[in-house]
C-alpha cells in the first residue's frame, strides 16, 4: 500500500452499496464522515475501487496476486468501463475492509453459476453466519474472484465515468450526452481533451449518475488476453513480495516450532544461540522459539544451535497408524448421504457382477516456491504488518488478537505472493511476525521461515481413503456407490478461523464426488470424518482434489468392465451439454480413437468444479523403463472467458499441479514428525518432464465459471488411467510413483 499513502488529498472514490432491487453507486468525497478503508486523508467511500489524482488513475483490486493473473482481469473490469489506457492501468491491493468483501459468495448471488455454491464455500459461508461474521468474508480462493467482481467492478468504472463526463459537461456547458471518454480523457463535442485528473475534484461534487454496462460487442480489453500489470515488475526483479520489505533498523527473524505438529515445547536452551555471531534475541513463543539476529543466515543458524525439548503430537506416530484411524471412520463416523439417487442397495443386489475398488491419496503439502514469511513493526499503539496471505480482514484480527490490540489498530499491507494454493489463508506466519515484534517494540521485523520448517508446518491436503463399489449392465452403469473418509477439511479451518467447528453434513467433504453431472442408474455417495488431529486445511481444488481421483479412476474401471471405450462410455452418461462438450472437445484435440501404439497409454477424465468442467487426455510414454508424460489435452467451458491467455495459463498450471500430485508427491509422518523436508523429498514436474499441452477454451454462455482450480482434479485420475493403458496395472493408491518411476 505504499502508493496509497502518498496519493494526493484532492481524490475521490468510487462507492457502491446493495440496495432492494439492484446496486447503488456513488461518488463520496473528502468532508463525507464515512471512514475511507484506504487512507483517511484520501477522502471516504463505502467501496473504494477507483481512486482518481493528478496523476494519473489507480484502481484497487480487491484480492491477492499470487501467481494467478487477478490483478490483470480485476483491472481489465474496471478500466473497460472506465476507458483507460491501458498502459496506464496502476493496481493497488485493497486493505482489510468490508467494502472488499466477498459479497457475492456470502448473499449467494451467483448469476453465472449454476451450480451455486460448491460444497466447502457453503458450508464457510454457513459457519460464518452462525458466528455473526456473515459479511467479513475477504478471501482470495475458491476460484471466486473475478465472479465476485464482475459487476461491480465494471459498475465502479462506468461510475466514475459518468461523473466525471458530467463534471466536465458542467465545465464546458454541454449536455453530458455529447461527451465522450478516451484513454483517461473526457473529449468535448469540438475536439477539447480534459484529463481525468483535472476533474477529479469537481467530480467528487457530482451527485451520482444512473449507469449502464457497456454490452461484450463494446469490449476492448475483456475477451481477450492482455498484458499482465504485474509481468514488467516480475520479469525485472522489482516486484515486491513480504520478503522483499526493508525497513530502517530492521532486525531479522526465524522459528523453529515443535515438529510434532500441535504439541508444546517442555524446555528449551537459547545459550549456545546467543553466544553465536549476531544475535540479538531467543524468543520464547510456548510451542516453539523465535531467533532475532542482523541476517536472516544469522537467525536461522543460530534456530538450529538451540537446544529444545518436544512434547508428543496429539495424533498416531506414523502414516500407517494414520491410515488406519481414516479406514476406521467407515465404521462409525458417517457425516453425510449427498447423493442418494435411485435405490442402491436393490441394484448392487441385482447384480450378478459386483465391481468393488479402494482407493488411497497422501497427505499433501501446497509446496509453494516462496517459503512462509512477514514483516511487521509495532510500535506499543499499532502493528503494521507485510503479509503474502489470502485473507486479508482474518489476518489482521488474529494479529490483533494475538498482540492485544483491537483490529482498527492494525495496518495489513498484501503484497504479491510466490504462490498460495490456499496455504496462505491460514494465519500463523503473519501472527508470529505480529507476537515476535511485539517482544521488540519500535523494531521492524521480517519473518522468514526456512524451507524445513515451512515443510514440516502446513496445513496440510487430508489423506483419504475411498471404497467404491458398482454394477454395469449393457454398456450402462446401474449402480454407483461411494465412501470416502478423511480428516475434515471444512471443520478445522473453521474452528481455526472462527472458533466454531460446523455441525450436521460437510458438503465440502464430498464435494467432487457428490456433485457431478453424470447420470448413472442409481447414485449413492456417503462421507465418513475421521477423527485425526493432523492440521489439515485448503489445497488447491479442496475435497475435489481427492473425489475427483476417486469419481473417473472408478468410472473408467467400470467402463473397462463395460468393455466400453473410456471416453465414450462417459459421453453416453452425460446430459449435461457443457460436460459433453469439452469430453467431445479434448476426444477431437487428442485424436481420440480407443487405440493407443505399443509403448504408449491415454487416459481421460473429466471432473466438474465451481462451476467450470474441465476434460483432460493424458499421454505416457514407456521410455526405457521410466514413465514420460508425453502429451496433455484440456478443454474447459468456463461460460464466459475474460482473458483467454490468463485461463490458458490456469489451465496449464492446474495440470502440472495436479500431475505432479499424482505422480510423485506426499508427506508421509515417522515418529510423529513430517519425514519431507524440501523439494528433493516432495518433488513436482520440471520441464524436463512436463508434457506438451494444448488448451482449448469453451464458452457456453451458461455460466462464469471459475478458472484457478478447476484443471487440478481431473489431472490425477486422467494420468492413473493412461498408466493403465500403457502398463494394463490399475494402480488405486497415490502417488504413482510408489510402484513406477517418472521422468522429472
Amino acid at each position: 500500500m505504499g502508493r496509497a499513502a502518498r496519493i494526493a488529498r484532492r481524490t475521490f472514490l468510487i462507492g457502491s452499496a446493495a440496495v432492494a432491487g439492484g446496486v447503488a453507486f456513488g461518488v463520496w468525497h473528502l468532508h463525507r464522515p464515512a471512514p475511507n478503508p484506504l487512507t483517511a486523508e484520501a477522502g471516504a467511500s463505502l467501496n473504494p475501487f477507483v481512486i482518481v489524482d493528478q496523476s494519473g488513475t489507480t484502481i484497487i483490486t480487491p484480492r491477492a496476486e499470487m501467481g494467478q493473473g487477478i490483478h490483470t482481469t480485476l483491472a481489465a473490469l474496471v478500466a473497460e468501463e472506465l476507458d483507460l489506457a491501458w498502459e496506464d492501468v496502476r493496481v493497488l491491493h485493497g486493505p482489510p475492509a468490508q467494502a472488499y468483501y466477498n459479497s457475492a459468495l456470502l448473499r449467494g448471488e451467483w448469476r453465472y453459476h449454476p451450480e451455486g455454491l460448491s460444497g466447502w464455500q457453503s458450508a464457510l459461508a454457513d459457519t460464518l453466519g452462525r458466528v455473526g461474521k456473515v459479511m467479513q468474508l475477504q478471501v482470495t480462493g475458491g476460484s471466486t474472484s473475478t465472479l465476485d467482481g464482475f459487476v461491480r467492478l465494471r459498475m465502479a468504472g462506468a461510475a466514475a465515468r459518468e461523473a466525471l463526463k458530467a463534471a466536465a459537461a458542467e465545465r464546458l456547458g454541454v449536455p453530458v450526452a455529447e461527451l465522450a471518454t478516451q484513454d483517461g480523457n473526457v473529449i468535448g463535442p469540438d475536439g477539447t481533451v480534459i484529463a481525468y485528473g483535472e476533474l477529479a475534484e469537481a467530480a467528487a461534487r457530482v451527485d451520482p449518475p444512473a449507469v449502464t454496462l457497456r454490452s461484450p460487442e463494446e469490449w476492448r480489453f475483456l475477451g481477450r488476453s492482455m498484458p499482465r500489470v504485474d509481468m514488467l515488475a516480475k520479469a525485472t526483479g522489482t516486484a515486491e513480495y513480504a520478503l522483499d520489505v526493508r525497513l530502517p533498523g530492521m532486525r531479522f527473524a526465524t522459528v523453529r516450532m515443535n515438529p510434532h505438529l500441535g504439541g508444546e515445547m517442555t524446555g528449551f536452551d537459547p545459550e549456545p544461540a546467543l553466544a553465536m555471531p549476531g544475535v540479538e534475541r531467543v524468543i520464547d513463543l510456548g510451542t516453539g522459539i523465535a531467533v532475532v539476529a542482523r541476517t536472516t543466515w544469522e537467525a536461522m543458524q543460530a534456530a538450529e544451535a538451540v537446544s529444545v525439548e518436544w512434547g508428543p503430537a496429539p495424533y498416531p506416530d506414523t502414516t500407517e497408524d494414520m491410515f488406519d484411524s481414516i479406514a476406521a471412520a467407515f465404521d462409525t463416523r458417517r457425516n453425510s448421504r449427498r447423493r442418494n439417487d435411485g435405490d442402491a442397495d436393490a441394484a448392487l443386489a441385482d447384480a450378478g457382477t459386483v465391481i468393488e475398488a479402494e482407493y488411497r491419496v497422501p497427505f499433501l503439502h501446497h509446496a509453494t516456491m516462496e517459503p512462509m514469511g512477514a514483516a511487521a513493526l509495532f510500535t506499543g499503539a499499532r502493528l503494521e504488518l507485510w503479509s503474502g496471505n489470502q485473507a486479508p480482514v482474518l489476518h489482521a484480527e488474529k494479529a490483533a488478537e494475538a498482540v492485544g490490540l483491537d483490529p482498527d489498530r492494525i495496518v495489513l499491507h498484501t503484497p504479491m505472493m510466490g504462490g498460495g494454493f490456499g496455504r496462505r489463508a491460514e494465519t500463523d506466519f503473519t501472527v508470529l511476525a505480529a507476537r515476535i515484534a511485539a517482544e521488540m517494540p519500535g523494531t521492524p521485523i521480517l519473518l522468514t521461515w526456512s524451507r524445513e520448517e515451512d515443510f514440516s508446518h502446513g496445513f496440510f491436503r487430508p489423506a483419504a481413503i475411498a471404497r467404491m463399489r458398482g454394477t454395469v449392465a449393457e454398456g450402462r452403469v446401474t449402480a454407483f456407490d461411494a465412501k470416502v473418509a478423511a480428516p475434515s477439511v471444512t471443520r478445522q479451518a473453521m474452528q481455526r478461523m472462527s472458533g466454531f467447528a460446523p455441525p450436521g453434513p460437510d458438503q465440502g467433504h464430498v464435494e467432487g464426488l457428490a456433485d457431478q453431472p453424470y447420470r448413472f442408474g442409481a447414485y449413492r455417495v456417503e462421507g465418513y470424518l475421521a477423527d485425526l488431529a493432523v492440521p489439515v486445511g485448503f489445497w488447491r481444488a479442496v475435497g475435489n482434489s481427492f473425489n475427483g481421483f476417486f469419481h473417473e479412476s472408478f468410472v473408467d474401471e467400470l467402463a473397462h468392465a463395460a468393455g466400453a471405450d473410456p471416453l465414450a462410455f462417459r459421453l453416453a452418461h452425460l446430459d449435461d451439454p457443457a460436460a459433453r462438450g469439452v469430453l467431445e472437445a479434448v476426444a477431437e484435440m487428442s485424436g481420440w480413437d480407443g487405440e493407443t501404439e505399443a509403448g504408449t497409454g491415454r487416459g481421460v477424465a473429466m471432473t466438474r468444479s465451481f462451476g467450470t468442467p474441465v476434460a483432460q487426455v493424458v499421454e505416457v510414454i514407456d521410455d526405457e523403463g521410466w514413465i514420460r508424460i508425453s502429451r496433455a489435452w484440456v478443454a474447459c467451458d468456463v461460460g464466459l472467458a475474460l482473458d483467454p491467455g490468463i485461463i490458458r495459463q490456469q489451465m496449464e498450471g492446474g495440470l502440472i499441479y495436479g500431475l505432479s500430485a499424482a505422480a510423485m508427491e506426499e508427506i508421509t509422518f515417522a515418529g510423529g514428525r513430517v519425514e519431507q523436508k524440501n523439494f528433493p523429498d516432495h518433488d513436482a514436474l520440471r520441464i524436463t518432464g512436463a508434457p506438451e499441452i494444448a488448451v482449448r477454451i469453451l464458452e457456453s454462455g451458461q455460466h462464469m465459471g471459475g478458472v484457478g482450480e478447476p484443471a487440478t482434479p481431473p489431472a490425477m485420475p486422467a494420468l492413473a488411467n493412461a498408466v493403465f493403458d500403457l502398463t494394463g496395472e490399475r494402480i488405486r493408491e497415490l502417488p504413482l510413483s510408489r510402484r513406477l518411476r517418472f521422468v522429472a
